[in-house]
């Protein structure tokens, strides 16, 4: 660590250079203890830019509709399958 440079004023009553080189020292400590006033933390994370609202709704919506198709789809082969069905000539 460096040490601070003395101050040198002109020539001045005894008193009152004693004065200014205290008012230097608790200067110089003031400035060797500063701390910084700028914030340079990350701001806190924004809630609806982490949850992604729309994603999830279009998300929904698209199993939703595979849902829906997936019971068509069964209710169709169920009927298929609960239908005596006919032979064609060429099976027997």
């Amino acid at each position: 660590m460096s040490v601070a440079p003395q101050f040198m004023a002109p020539r001045a009553p005894r008193g009152l250079q004693h004065s200014w080189e205290t008012a230097y020292r608790g200067h110089r400590r003031k400035v060797l203890n500063a701390r910084p006033l700028v914030d340079t933390h990350a701001p806190p994370p924004r809630g609806h830019l982490l949850l992604k609202l729309k994603k999830l709704k279009l998300e929904e919506e698209r199993l939703s509709a595979i849902h829906r198709d997936n019971c068509l789809l069964l209710e169709r082969l169920a009927c298929i399958l609960r239908s005596p069905g006919t032979r064609t000539p060429h099976t027997m």
